[in-house]
């Protein structure tokens, strides 16, 4: 069989890698091997908090809906039954920024929740 020079594919693989790298502290962006260790690793961390990143977003709206929700003395549970109950369909990142941002509202939609859980 012929010999074959992969060099330049080699090359251009490696940099791709050492570019990839850029910033890391020590080796880990000047030697090939330890770039790619930490490359894989940091590939494997990046693909896991894609997910959990879509979970703490969640406690966080849940967190900040909880506070305002028992500034106007009703727990975050019961709001959130007392809002199914009235028929008002509304995601909790909504339901968290009404909160942040427009006190009032938030209250009209607590009190609207409250009439439904006293209903029933």
């Amino acid at each position: 069989m012929a010999r074959v020079k992969g060099g330049a594919v080699t090359r251009r693989r490696r940099k791709r890698t050492l570019k990839l790298a850029k910033g890391y502290y020590g080796a880990k962006h000047t030697l090939y091997k330890k770039a790619k260790e930490q490359m894989m690793r940091s590939n494997s961390y990046a693909f896991r908090d894609r997910r959990q990143k879509k979970r703490d977003f969640r406690k966080l709206w849940i967190a900040r809906i909880n506070a305002a929700a028992r500034m106007n003395n009703i727990s975050y549970s019961k709001l959130m039954h007392g809002l199914k109950e009235a028929g008002i369909d509304v995601n909790r990142k909504m339901l968290a920024d009404i909160a942040v941002n427009d006190e009032s509202g938030f209250t009209a939609l607590v009190g609207q929740a409250k009439s439904a859980l006293n209903d029933n």
